[in-house]
């Protein structure tokens, strides 16, 4: 009988990776369909930042061509719409693995304050779109003088 080391570190750790696996895939729930899969659902990466004036986000959407995305600012929720279209058809023969997902994809974002539309601005450089919003005058933070 050979002795092995018991680490139960160890199996807490490999635990944690199979439920995040699971938490993944739930994540990935398409909600109009309620397929699972990564062909099921696309989320691009998106950072949001916010500044005294604007707000500036940035969407990674590699394969994605200007085209491909539409933006919609209404009220103070911007959207962003767009699709990631397969390339090849996935019944043709040769494939041993696919992984990377395809798909129409949908997000949207409550900002916490006005912007001014007019003065929106989106940049798509090499699969990277930057959208700048600049927050509208009320808005904006201003020093008030104490009156003496």
């Amino acid at each position: 009988m050979a002795i092995v080391r018991w680490r139960p570190m160890g199996d807490l750790v490999t635990v944690q990776d199979e439920m995040n696996r699971v938490f993944e895939d739930l994540w990935r729930r398409n909600p109009r369909s309620g397929s699972l899969g990564p062909a099921a659902a696309w989320w691009p990466s998106i950072d949001v930042q916010e500044t005294q004036n604007e707000f500036r986000i940035v969407a990674e959407l590699p394969g994605l061509k200007r085209d491909d995305v539409k933006i919609s600012l209404t009220d103070d929720v911007l959207t962003l719409r767009g699709e990631k279209k397969l390339e090849q058809n996935r019944d043709s023969e040769g494939w041993h693995q696919m992984e990377r997902a395809y798909g129409v994809f949908e997000r949207s974002f409550q900002l916490t304050c006005p912007v001014d539309a007019s003065k929106v601005k989106a940049k798509f450089e090499d699969g990277v779109l930057t959208i700048t919003l600049p927050k509208s005058e009320e808005s904006r933070p201003r020093e008030i003088s104490i009156e003496s």
